[in-house]
């Protein structure tokens, strides 16, 4: 901590709270309720109040585990943001306010890759940044190779349910390299069983590493916008943080280094930068120690006499080790389906129907405040809402635990959920899910004229019908039109009107599809040299079907005009008059 920080440590408690207070105050002040803009001058309005975060996050991507209190400066860091620009230049400053190089380059990409993905989400990069130095010191102040990878694992403590959270290993120690208990991992401190599903590659090496900044600062993004939240709003902000640690000193201490860093950061060697010094779980420090009193020199005397030697005491048998006290997840015996209605949806929509899971103990007892992990399999491109294949719930008083809703993507076809208990092996319950294509009930067409073409001419309208699904437009719908030769027998036409595919030829069946009002639009049609009345038949996904009716009209007869200067015709029997 540095001395310009009144020269002490300062912890969770009065001046920590009070500090953090003032910086949360700080970032509002010069904004309307619920207005926020961030250092590129983005601004978001909203009436709603500050929402808790879900409750499928209160263990948060570490698990609770124990995180940096140190708080930044009072003074404000040197240079500070340009106003026109929004950007922080290069300077120098406070050294709270370096970060190390790769650091600050993956908290930018970072930022970047958001803004194109979830551009709604408004990330700002200082945020990641707050985060970083609160989880890890900025990765142990840079210290990283060039590819952004840690030099060393970051580990945060063995969450055995002694002094924190309780969770039983669900990696195999793949990440934490233990196989008992979970620990958070790496410069963003996720627990194994939030990366799984939260993990990016942030650096495109083609791998998800917890302990390189470039995938955990990319994952920490997605993670923080995962349920639309508007970091540019007070309440979004908070939600998202509390998401991450759901403790509100925790919230107060990030919102206190994001303040700080947007008011100005500089670049600093890797490897260089500060590392913080005071834990959330460390209450070393917080009252000063009393020396104690020397004691009087030792006057030296007669020696003693030796004594026999004895019999050997027995070893005293060491104290056993406390056992962790059971939590809800260690009584769940068995999962059941909690009424789940049929999964079906038709391509591009939400899944009306909600999943739901319960906990129970051998007994049939519900469980409540289990994680429950969500996952969907198969050849399918459906997520749940947030664009994730996986996500952790916790179960309600109930013992109930509910899937964010569903929605299904372009794949058609069936995929499965499966529900499982996050720290405890038993039997999984799989939920089947169809995915139908896109589908119209209703094809109208709103023109009421006639089609109607000469033999060799064109059709003067472009047909355009309105397709439709329970009354709202169905968009992406595909659809056939054929020139059939009857009602009775759709068979393909041979004569007739025709449309002309790319290189000018006739062709009488087409291929096309709804826009994304519903509407299908008609190339033009030509007629060939065969006068009649004709059938164009339009065919939807779904079965919407609507056939009109073309007609092809031969040319008016020409009746000849009589030459004045043209000899009466020899079979005229009338004579000539005669010459007077």
């Amino acid at each position: 901590m540095s001395s310009a920080y009144f020269g002490s440590r300062l912890r969770k408690g009065a001046v920590n709270t009070t500090v953090a207070a003032l910086a949360v105050a700080a970032l509002a002040a010069s904004q309307a309720p619920d207005v926020t803009a961030d250092s590129a001058g983005r601004q978001t309005t909203t009436d709603a109040p500050a929402a808790d975060p879900d409750p499928a996050t209160a263990d948060g991507a570490t698990g609770n585990s124990p995180y940096y209190t140190d708080l930044p400066p009072l003074n404000s860091p040197n240079p500070a943001p340009s106003a026109s620009t929004g950007t922080t230049p290069a300077g120098t400053g406070s050294s709270e306010a370096g970060i190390p190089a790769t650091v600050l380059d993956a908290y930018k990409k970072a930022e970047a890759k958001l803004a194109q993905s979830k551009p709604g989400c408004n990330l700002p990069w200082q945020l990641l940044a707050a985060i970083g130095k609160v989880e890890s010191g900025q990765a142990r102040g840079g210290r990283v190779s060039a590819d952004g990878t840690t030099l060393a694992p970051i580990l945060g403590p063995v969450l055995n349910g002694v002094g924190f959270a309780n969770i039983s290993d669900t990696d195999n120690g793949a990440y934490d390299g233990d196989s008992t208990y979970d620990r958070a991992v790496g410069p963003m401190q996720f627990i194994p069983s939030t990366w799984e599903w939260a993990g990016r590659d942030g650096n495109g090496d083609g791998r998800k590493d917890p302990n390189n900044i470039y995938d955990a600062a990319l994952a920490a993004g997605h993670y923080l916008c995962r349920y639309s939240w508007d970091m540019s709003t007070s309440s979004g902000l908070r939600s998202a943080i509390l998401s991450y640690n759901n403790s509100t000193d925790y919230y107060n201490t990030v919102i206190s280094w994001l303040e700080y860093y947007r008011k100005g950061s500089h670049e600093i060697p890797d490897g260089t930068g500060s590392v913080p010094s005071n834990r959330s779980d460390d209450d070393s420090g917080t009252t000063p120690r009393t020396p104690a009193t020397p004691a009087a020199p030792h006057k030296p005397g007669k020696p003693n006499k030796p004594n026999k030697p004895g019999t050997p005491a027995e070893p005293s048998t060491p104290p056993a080790t406390p056992k962790p006290p059971a939590t809800p997840t260690d009584t769940v015996h068995h999962l059941e389906d909690a009424g789940t209605a049929p999964l079906t949806a038709m391509a591009g929509d939400a899944f009306t129907a909600r999943i739901g899971t319960r906990t129970e103990t051998a007994a049939g007892k519900a469980v409540a405040k289990v994680r429950v992990r969500f996952t969907i399999t198969g050849d399918t491109d459906a997520t749940f809402a947030g664009g994730e294949s996986v996500a952790t719930v916790v179960t309600d008083g109930k013992g109930v635990a509910s899937a964010p809703a569903l929605r299904a993507g372009e794949k058609t076809g069936a995929f499965t959920v499966r529900a499982t208990v996050v720290g405890r092996t038993v039997t999984a319950v799989t939920y089947r899910a169809t995915v139908t294509e896109r589908a119209a009930d209703t094809l109208t067409r709103a023109a009421t004229t006639d089609l109607t073409c000469e033999v060799g001419g064109e059709f003067a309208e472009e047909i355009e019908l309105k397709a439709t699904y329970g009354g709202a437009a169905a968009d992406k719908v595909a659809a056939t039109a054929t020139l059939i030769t009857s009602a009775e027998e759709p068979t393909t036409n041979d004569k007739g009107p025709y449309f002309k595919d790319a290189d000018g030829n006739p062709v009488r069946t087409w291929t096309l599809s709804t826009d994304a009002d519903g509407l299908l639009k008609l190339p033009k049609l030509y007629a060939d040299d065969t006068a009649g009345t004709y059938l164009l038949r339009v065919t939807t996904a779904g079965g919407a079907t609507l056939t009109l009716d073309l007609t092809v009209t031969a040319p008016e007869p020409t009746t000849p005009t009589p030459d004045p200067g043209e000899s009466q015709d020899p079979a005229d029997p009338s004579p000539e008059p005669s010459a007077s």
